[in-house]
């Protein structure tokens, strides 16, 4: 082999050889700079993780926030409904107190109308008297009338069936012409405002 043969040789081996050595850091540098399958799994899992995290936090944020919500219907649902129980209650009132607005009244006016009868069943026989009677009596019907209109009502009672809401039994009776049980004479009368007894009557019930 001629010299310039073998100065070829070793420059061509010398050029693999520095091939090699590239190729060595090349591989080297994408080792380096490529992460392995392994590190890519477990960094997309680090995110998966981080994504599951955020959201079951924002989960139980919302879910907190549903809570508190129906917290806050719920008050104001008691609310609203205690208020218009008040409204109905208030109404209510004022209702039954304008329908029994007349019944201080009508209570103390009673034994003025007790007097009046009293005084017309006397008896007498001069004119003067006759003629003074008649004006009472005209007086008492003028009374009740306007005592009527105010929603005062007498309750009845003679030959009635006895009831203990609107009659006070003070005798008992022994009448064969009324069944057992049946009112034979009222004592005093008694009177109701609408539904609501004033006075009870005072009665004589049959045994």
């Amino acid at each position: 082999m001629t010299e310039k043969d073998e100065s070829v040789k070793n420059n061509t081996e010398h050029t693999e050889e520095n091939e090699n050595v590239k190729n060595e850091a090349s591989s080297s540098n994408d080792v380096e700079n490529n992460p392995s399958e392994e590190e890519l799994n477990n960094e997309s899992t680090s995110e998966h993780d981080n994504d599951d995290k955020n959201d079951q936090s924002k989960d139980e944020e919302i879910q907190q926030l549903q809570l508190k919500a129906n917290e806050n219907e719920e008050k104001y649902l008691r609310l609203y409904a205690e208020f218009e129980n008040y409204k109905r209650r208030i109404r209510n009132e004022n209702e039954t107190n304008k329908k029994y607005q007349a019944q201080p009244v009508l209570t103390d006016i009673l034994p003025t109308i007790d007097n009046i009868e009293r005084a017309l069943q006397i008896e007498g026989n001069d004119e003067s008297f006759k003629s003074l009677k008649k004006g009472v009596q005209m007086i008492h019907e003028s009374l009740l009338r306007a005592l009527k209109d105010n929603g005062l009502e007498e309750i009845e009672s003679e030959g009635q069936e006895f009831d203990p809401n609107f009659h006070q039994a003070v005798v008992q009776d022994d009448n064969p012409d009324f069944n057992s049980g049946e009112i034979t004479q009222e004592l005093q009368k008694g009177y109701k405002l609408k539904d609501r007894v004033l006075r009870p009557s005072m009665v004589k019930v049959n045994q």
